[in-house]
């Protein structure tokens, strides 16, 4: 997804996440060709299984979420070599590769009611931001804490926006944006690498490729104020400039970067911007950014039920097609969008864009779950990833026997909860 982030509009945001992860509607679908477990030397097919982990922790099946935690959410995220899931206070890591389990990790020293509400995988480190409630304020805090992707040990913790975080990092570095300011630490001496400031109100913020594009608005992401310029952000050097639009102020709320090109959402549509320079490229009525394609360099828009294929810069139509049906999507790789099926027999598959059909599917994955994370950082299936991380529940609890073995709308325990990991 390609959202923005930002409290306030953040609970509307995300309701519009729910409704955008269906709105575009692929046809013909047939759940009849199942792929079987991936095995030595035949992985890396789309649509193969991979791996698949039992998970620790109180799970839930139901008809209408699939496999969630019994209480809270769980975040998910792939990259740098490790696959990680967190809930409650608790990260569970396994290799990416292979699902051998690395480690399990309780977060401890954390007040009473705080929560982990991101995880995120990179090169050497996964990070996990941690709500922390500030009841004489009514106002909730966020730790990011960095831990160690080999051994899960606690590397360092850094203060950080309320939906902000870590927006990159590695073993010796990480990059957080805090509620004033975006700040690069040294992992091994805690110390500031390089500050820049944003301004008292915390604002809305993407990141495409190696550079930071956090918003310049009078009020922050809570107001209504216009963006009235961008603080690009180089990720590895804090080099800064500000880019400005002709005219005054960009039209609406920033809502993507990719490629060079900002994109900003308002009721009308998107308009497309230089990263650069702040000029406009173009402008598409009755559009909402559904997700990007990264290895195709490719921007894809929902209008009504045709998912609309265009060239970042130019806005060019690239590929499209009205549709109809009924079925999850979540993002678009390689040309093909990924699909999920609900339910107690779903199964996860593939739609080519252009050729119009069902390209691969997986076996069936009881009570699945997709997890979305708004920023595109990490979630289920991070733009830049191949590997597609759900949840299933492999074994209902005991209770099944008197319900005809099914979970209903509201759920049902589930006995054996497991992380399943596939080739997309």
């Amino acid at each position: 997804m390609i959202l923005a982030r930002g409290p306030g509009a953040w609970a509307r945001r995300a309701a519009l996440a729910v409704v955008l992860a269906g709105a575009a509607i692929i046809p013909g679908h047939a759940t009849g060709s199942a792929s079987s477990v991936c095995k030595a030397g035949r992985c890396g097919s789309a649509g193969k299984i991979l791996w698949t982990r039992l998970l620790p922790g109180s799970w839930t099946a139901s008809a209408a979420d699939g496999t969630v935690v019994t209480q809270g959410q769980a975040y998910t995220a792939a990259g740098g070599q490790v696959a990680a899931i967190g809930f409650g206070l608790t990260v569970v890591a396994f290799d990416a590769r292979t699902g051998t389990a690395l480690w399990t990790t309780a977060l401890s020293g954390q007040p009473a009611g705080a929560s982990i509400e991101s995880v995120r995988a990179w090169p050497g480190v996964v990070t996990a931001g941690v709500s922390v409630p500030r009841p004489r304020r009514g106002r909730v805090a966020r730790t990011e804490v960095v831990l160690s992707a080999r051994t899960g040990a606690m590397v360092r913790d850094y203060p950080a926006a309320e939906f902000g975080g870590a927006v990159a990092a590695s073993s010796a570095t990480t990059v957080i944006v805090g509620p004033r300011s975006v700040t690069s630490y040294d992992n091994k001496t805690g110390k500031v690498r390089w500050r820049r400031r944003t301004g008292p109100a915390p604002q809305a913020w993407r990141v495409d490729g190696r550079n930071l594009y956090v918003t310049v608005a009078a009020g922050g992401y809570l107001g209504t104020a216009p963006v009235t310029a961008l603080r690009q952000i180089s990720l590895r050097t804090g080099g800064q400039r500000l880019v400005r639009p002709r005219g005054g102020s960009f039209t609406g709320t920033l809502s993507g970067a990719f490629d060079g090109v900002v994109f900003f959402s308002g009721p009308r549509g998107v308009t497309a911007y230089s990263g650069a320079t702040g000029r406009r490229l173009w402008a598409r009525d009755g559009v909402i950014p559904e997700s990007v394609d990264e290895v195709q360099g490719r921007l894809y828009l929902t209008k009504g039920t045709k998912l609309l294929g265009v060239e970042p810069e130019t806005g060019a139509r690239t590929a499209g097609r009205v549709v109809r049906g009924s079925s999850g999507l979540y993002g678009v790789r390689g040309g093909v969008a990924l699909g999920m099926d609900q339910g107690p027999n779903g199964v996860a598959w593939g739609y080519d864009v252009v050729r119009q059909r069902v390209v691969w599917t997986t076996q069936q994955l009881p009570w699945p779950h997709y997890f979305v994370d708004l920023s595109g950082i990490g979630g289920s299936a991070a733009p830049a990833s191949s590997t597609v991380l759900i949840t299933t529940c492999a074994q209902l609890g005991a209770s099944a026997a008197g319900s005809g073995g099914a979970a209903g709308q509201a759920g049902q325990a589930c006995a054996r909860p497991e992380l399943v990991a596939i080739q997309r």
